[in-house]
């Protein structure tokens, strides 16, 4: 996704306005919000739960805890990265709920969005996929969550960092050993 279109998402607009009818009763302002960040955060809770039914479930508690929470949203921060905030910190709480332990089934990797530019693209980059979603699943959590909301999500440093309440320098520290240890288990395969 290019910047200008991630930064078009993050940084539109409207959401100061729909926020604050939000917070005025206005149901109708906080459902335009869900629809235009509802599949980005289902997409960041899969990654996270690998397990779409748990993804749905923390992207539902996503919502219900922000809009539950409006009350305390800073508009100083963007609304997409308080919103992420929440849906990080629901998946960490759901993960330690359920214990997810990561399956051995590739239907979740199936599902993924890949670039399907021909029949034997197709092959190449399901296996490319898979063989991802595998090296993500050996290395440790906090640098699975760096990585996927940098490189998945698109966030920045200073997005991450907020996100995550971690300065920006551990954010790259970790994006860096993330990418090592991906590297390494990639040139293993």
């Amino acid at each position: 996704m290019s910047d200008k279109v991630t930064d078009g998402l993050m940084n539109s607009p409207n959401d100061g306005d729909l926020v604050n009818r939000s917070k005025g009763g206005d149901h109708s302002a906080f459902e335009e919000l869900l629809r235009k960040y509802q599949d980005r955060i289902f997409n960041l809770c899969r990654y996270m739960l690998h397990d779409n039914e748990e993804a749905q479930d923390a992207a539902q508690d996503t919502f219900i805890k922000s809009y539950n929470s409006l009350k305390d949203f800073k508009p100083e921060v963007s609304f997409y990265t308080w919103l992420y905030r929440i849906a990080v910190n629901t998946c960490l709480d759901f993960r330690k709920k359920v214990r997810l332990v990561p399956s051995d089934d590739e239907s979740a990797v199936d599902n993924l969005p890949y670039a399907q530019p021909s029949p034997e693209g197709l092959v190449q980059s399901k296996e490319t996929g898979r063989l991802i979603e595998t090296a993500l699943q050996k290395i440790s959590k906090k640098f699975r969550t760096v990585i996927i909301l940098k490189e998945i999500e698109g966030l920045s440093y200073e997005e991450i960092a907020e996100v995550l309440h971690i300065s920006i320098g551990t954010v790259k520290s970790r994006i860096s050993r993330a990418r090592e240890e991906l590297r390494k288990l990639l040139q293993k395969k």
